[in-house]
Formats: structure tokens, C-alpha cells, sequence
């Protein structure tokens, strides 16, 4: 449950106010999330989502994801837009917390996501990176590259309580993803942070992208290989090549991959599933068991892991390199 923050009916009722969307109806907490706490909210003029966030969100980070949903949203991005009150304020804050309030999007996320599923993402998310084009703020991918050894060092000295062995695993990954990383590939605005329940879809119409809270800038084909990590792998950890096609010809009917970014589509992939490793390990370590967050096992992304190490070109995710 992501509900860490509450918030009662008279400090909703004045703050549902401020906007100017009439009286409030009803609202109910949302389970769903990890980072913050959610309510669906009910008023006479529309029903909205409210976020109230949390201690591990950076205050400062904050103008960027209301302002980068605002960019995408008038550019034809199907995604929650940010609801300014009578004063023209995006950013308020409620029950001690900053808070926004954004606008509700139909849709459910799949559970067992399809290629077909696959292939409207991968359109989508090349929509998204051609329409970020142009938005005037920046952030630093604090999840990427530089950032996973220092996150490491925090838990490595008790890797191995979460699997015999680990240590020995990411040290070494590290190392080769250091070493190997690509440079000078097109970047721009990503998600960071799309997996099948940050994408809504009304039967295989895919009706909005959600949740942008790690959006930031690096490479466009980074944005790729999480999702080639997120949604292509089955329950027994198998890649599902006809997935990896489908949603590398979505994404490339709307954006062509370059040479070069097909070139490094394996080390990518390596280093979106060591990202997801690292910070599902630390977590694993330093959640308590009785935390209202359930721990996600941090082995699903070592299975994944050891399938890119053996990848050697975008062909073993479906894809083909242009001539």
C-alpha cells in the first residue's frame, strides 16, 4: 500500500477548493506506488489523482516532472496533466507534504503484457522521446551510470545475504559496464521508469503513460532497454523474442534507430538491468519486513542479467542493425 501521508476531510475540502473544481465527493488512497502517496479524488468537476511526495523525492526535481507532463501533454502525449489552482500554482502542499494534482487517465495497466501490447509501446515511447524535443529543463539521470557504484557501496558488504555469490556478480558487472559503456549516442528526455503498470491501456489501445517521477535526461536508446527488460522477459524469466521485435518495430516506425544505438542495445540492456538490480537489492536490505511497501526480489534482475551477458547484437532482442 502507498498510502504514507493522511490527509482528512476538511484539509482535502479546502485544498479540492483552491482550484476551483467545486466540491469535493469522495476520495479513497491508492495501493498501487511505491515512492509516494496517491489518492483518487472525486469532486464536481472531475475526478483527479492527488500526489503527495514524499521524503524521497528532491523537492527541487519537482518543477521538471509537472513541467515535463505539461511539454508532453500539449505536444499530444496522452499522459495525466497537472492542474494549476486559482493562482496559477502546479506545485501546493497538503497534510505537511508537497502536492499536486493531476488530471485522471482512463485506462488499466496489463498484467500479462502481449506483443501487441509491446509494439503500441514501443510507438509510444518514441512519441514520447520526439515530443520531449524542445522542453526547457534539464535533469541528471541520478539512477545511471555514475550513480551505481555509489549506491553498491552502500550495501555491498551484505550482498551476499540476499544471494551466495552476488558480491562477486556485481563487482564485476560494474567494472565491464564502466569500461564498456557507450558515449556520443542521441539523448534527450526519457522515462527512466516504464514498466507495464506505469502504461494504461482500454482493451490493446495504449491510453496514456504515468508516473514520470524518474524521468530524466540520457541516451533515448537507455529508455529502450528498460522497457526490453521490463516488459519482455515471461514468469520463468525467458526472453520472449517475439516481445523484443514488437516493441523495437514500434518504436522504430516512429523514431529509426541509429547504427550505433543498435550497436550498443546489449550493454544497455546489461546496464537497465543492473540499475534495477542495484536499487531492488537495496531496498531488499533495507526495507522492513513489516513495510507497508512489499520488497521486490532482486533476483528476477540477475536472471536478466546473465541473458545479456550472453547477448552479442540487437538481433537477440528481435531487432535488426540499418545498413
Amino acid at each position: 500500500m502507498a498510502v504514507y501521508t493522511e490527509v482528512s476531510d476538511d484539509e482535502l475540502t479546502r485544498f479540492i477548493a483552491s482550484y476551483g473544481l467545486g466540491s469535493l465527493l469522495s476520495y479513497k488512497g491508492i495501493a498501487e506506488g511505491v515512492e509516494n502517496t496517491n489518492y483518487l479524488v472525486h469532486a464536481t468537476g472531475g475526478t483527479f489523482i492527488l500526489t503527495l511526495y514524499e521524503k524521497r523525492v528532491d523537492p527541487k526535481d519537482l518543477p521538471f516532472f509537472l513541467g515535463l507532463m505539461e511539454h508532453l501533454q500539449a505536444r499530444g502525449v496522452s499522459c495525466p496533466l497537472p492542474v494549476r489552482d486559482a493562482n496559477g500554482n502546479i506545485l501546493n502542499e497538503l497534510g505537511g507534504r508537497h502536492a499536486a494534482l493531476v488530471t485522471f487517465l482512463e485506462g488499466v495497466w496489463p498484467r500479462k503484457p502481449t506483443a501487441e501490447h509491446c509494439l503500441e509501446l514501443g510507438r509510444a515511447l518514441a512519441r514520447m522521446h520526439i515530443a520531449a524535443n524542445g522542453f526547457a529543463l534539464t535533469r541528471h539521470n541520478a539512477l545511471g551510470l555514475s550513480g551505481w557504484r555509489p549506491l553498491y557501496e552502500k550495501f555491498a558488504d551484505r550482498c551476499d545475504e540476499i544471494l551466495p555469490g552476488l558480491h562477486k556478480l556485481i563487482d564485476k558487472e560494474l567494472s565491464d559496464l564502466e569500461t564498456q559503456w557507450p558515449k556520443a549516442l542521441p539523448e534527450g528526455v526519457i522515462h527512466a521508469d516504464l514498466f507495464p503498470d506505469n502504461v494504461f491501456f482500454i482493451s490493446n489501445n495504449l491510453s496514456g503513460l504515468i508516473d514520470f517521477y524518474f524521468a530524466c535526461n540520457d541516451m533515448l536508446a537507455y529508455d529502450i532497454a528498460v522497457c526490453i527488460n521490463a516488459w519482455c522477459f515471461e514468469s520463468d524469466y525467458a526472453f520472449n523474442v517475439t516481445k523484443g521485435r514488437a516493441l523495437l518495430k514500434g518504436y522504430n516506425a516512429e523514431r529509426p534507430l541509429t547504427a550505433a544505438e543498435c550497436d550498443a542495445m546489449p550493454i544497455l540492456a546489461r546496464g537497465a538491468a543492473m540499475r534495477f538490480l542495484l536499487t531492488r537489492s537495496y531496498d531488499w536490505l533495507n526495507t522492513p519486513k513489516n513495510a507497508l511497501v512489499a520488497r521486490k526480489d532482486p533476483f528476477d534482475y540477475v536472471r536478466r542479467l546473465r541473458f545479456h551477458q550472453n547477448a552479442t547484437s540487437i538481433s537477440d532482442y528481435g531487432g535488426e542493425t540499418p545498413a
